[in-house]
């Protein structure tokens, strides 16, 4: 609590009063309060950062003045950053306020004649804390926009988006642990960048999950992306095959950028991917949360074993992708520790 003295002199003596500052209202209730004020408006949550940051100045002054804050829109994507961290914070302590999050961006709004239920209460998360690993992100995300970022400070980032909304089971392949079996140019457009195992088993009765093993049914689906910073005219062709080459053993292959540079790069991709099934992610790189998937991909049934072969016999990361699904297979196990590496 903050507290503020002062004097006054009444017919030469000196009075000390002592004026009692309000304390400050936390982030989560002035999100609350400002959507209260707005009931049944819809608002992303940069629209809610610049609004509370606007009506309560002082409380963001001291933030502000870290150097790590190159500009204002980098201290406004930090506090976006910690509106997502603080979404249990905010659904808990006020049952009128609705949430949805896809399509990206999430959406926030206050309706005064609407509750939510209590299952939706009731599986808010408990800590309403930003973690340090939160807190890593949030750091990163903030001073996404001050540098260019290269292509692999991009993984971490993409597989903080799939671990957190996709729920999936992230390695990143290094095709320099590759052994070159084929000469110079033989391994081109091998390997993606990063592969996601889906566990579509998870919650399934024991009973389940054993009939479809013994039917020859999938207890997982296989995932690969091909990340790129940028996609223009130029490129947008060469990046989509190299997706599809790559990622044609998987259930699922998506193309990953922070930027399409215009809109006759997304009609192109729209094109492409009706025709070859590639999906496309935008990754929101001051915010991974915001990311959204532009063109979802066209699920393929089975997966390519032989392809898969081709990758493992050459890449000891493949490989290892490829042991941890063996043992989930055979275990139904995971170990969090094995997975989401970059």
């Amino acid at each position: 609590m903050a507290v503020l003295d002062a004097s006054i002199s009444i017919v030469g003596i000196n009075i000390i009063y002592f004026a009692i500052m309000p304390p400050r209202i936390p982030q989560h209730q002035k999100v609350i309060n400002y959507l209260k004020a707005n009931p049944l408006i819809r608002f992303a949550a940069k629209e809610i950062a610049k609004a509370i940051v606007d009506q309560y100045p002082e409380d963001y002054i001291e933030k502000r003045q870290n150097p790590r804050f190159t500009d204002d829109k980098a201290f406004l994507s930090q506090i976006v950053a910690e509106i997502g961290a603080q979404k249990g914070a905010i659904l808990k302590a006020n049952s009128h306020v609705f949430w949805q999050d896809k399509p990206r961006p999430r959406i926030y709004w206050y309706n005064p004649d609407a509750i939510r239920s209590q299952t939706t209460v009731d599986n808010v998360p408990e800590d309403e804390d930003i973690t340090d690993e939160e807190q890593n992100l949030i750091e990163t995300c903030s001073t996404a926009n001050s540098f260019v970022l290269s292509e692999q400070q991009l993984y971490p980032l993409l597989v903080e988006y799939l671990k957190s909304d996709l729920s999936l089971f992230c390695q990143r392949i290094d095709e320099k642990r590759s052994k070159n079996l084929r000469g110079n140019g033989g391994n081109q457009w091998l390997h993606p960048d990063i592969v996601a195992m889906q566990p579509v088993d998870k919650g399934w009765n024991d009973l389940v999950r054993t009939c479809v093993q013994q039917g020859g049914g999938q207890s997982v689906r296989l995932w690969s992306f091909e990340v790129k910073k940028e996609l223009n005219s130029s490129n947008v062709r060469k990046c989509f095959f190299q997706a599809v080459s790559n990622s044609s053993w998987a259930n699922e292959g998506y193309l990953v950028t922070m930027l399409l540079t215009d809109n006759n790069v997304e009609q192109e991709l729209r094109m492409l991917s009706a025709l070859h099934g590639i999906g496309v992610i935008l990754l929101n790189a001051e915010n991974p949360s915001e990311s959204e998937i532009l063109l979802p991909a066209i699920a393929r049934p089975e997966i390519d074993w032989q392809s898969v072969n081709r990758i493992v016999v050459e890449n000891e990361d493949f490989r290892d992708f490829v042991e941890l699904v063996s043992t989930y297979y055979q275990t139904g196990r995971i170990r969090s520790k094995d997975w989401n590496k970059v």
